[in-house]
């Protein structure tokens, strides 16, 4: 933000003090903004954009930035619950969702059960909290229904086998995913074991709009906005994509994979 914030006003031509006057702000107010030290409102950003005489292009990307950080900030301040609403409503602004994962399901397509879980299990959570958290998560995939949306999820073999809690919640999970395959807007892939890998993919992510990548990490959520970094993350999608099996071939996959779960839901209960 900061950086962004100085980068216009010296394209502007204008020092700190001058930006400051013609805003009709503090210079401190300009200073603070631009080292990082503070999040401007909405009344600030619209004197400083006007003092500026910024351009659609220049205006739109920090309204974009300004945004971003109100959901970050959002999701800190607000628990579990806080961030699911952050990343709900950067969902719905979205009309192309593209989502790579290795590890788990994505927030999107799982069960109940599975988001209770994925947002709780190895953490020490406010259980109210959570439960508030996993209610926002299911709720959001509503979106998965509506028309003029597209969606691309691409998991591999390890991410559907990967479970929480026990392997009956997976059978039900496996399900969940095979019926999502069948929406005419959704594309589901998952890249078999037995196919080899195109790439070592570190963490997974989802690309909004071809424009933002949300990168997840152990410790959190991290936005990646540099064009060359979302591009990388979508050539490993793409990649991990042209190898995956897709309709009748990754339903029939998650059909073996229930099998299994099945089989080791039985054993585990003699």
């Amino acid at each position: 933000m900061g950086e962004l914030v100085r980068r216009l006003r010296r394209g502007a031509g204008l020092t700190g003090k001058e930006l400051a006057r013609r805003a009709g702000v503090g210079q401190p107010t300009i200073s603070r903004i631009e080292t990082g030290g503070l999040l401007p409102t909405a009344e600030t950003v619209e004197r400083v954009a006007a003092a500026l005489g910024l351009g659609p292009a220049d205006r739109a990307e920090l309204d974009g930035l300004v945004s971003r950080l109100r959901d970050e900030v959002g999701r800190l301040r607000g628990g579990l619950a806080g961030r699911e609403s952050a990343d709900d409503a950067r969902v719905r602004a979205a009309g192309e969702v593209a989502c790579f994962s290795s590890v788990m399901v994505p927030a999107l397509l799982q069960t109940a059960e599975y988001a209770r879980l994925a947002l709780t299990v190895g953490r020490a959570v406010d259980e109210e909290d959570a439960a508030k958290a996993a209610a926002i998560r299911v709720q959001r995939q509503s979106v998965l229904f509506e028309e003029g949306r597209r969606f691309w999820f691409v998991l591999t073999e390890g991410a559907v086998r990967t479970w929480p809690g026990s392997p009956g919640l997976m059978v039900a999970q496996l399900d969940r995913l095979a019926q999502v395959s069948t929406l005419g807007h959704v594309r589901l892939g998952v890249v078999p074991w037995s196919v080899e890998a195109p790439a070592f993919a570190l963490h997974g992510f989802t690309v909004f709009d071809g424009a933002v990548s949300v990168a997840e990490l152990i410790t959190g959520d991290v936005l990646v906005t540099e064009q060359g970094d979302v591009a990388a993350h979508r050539e490993v999608l793409e990649a991990f994509g042209g190898v995956a099996v897709y309709g009748d071939g990754v339903r029939a996959l998650l059909g073996e994979i229930g099998t299994d779960f099945r089989r080791l839901e039985s054993q585990t209960q003699d």
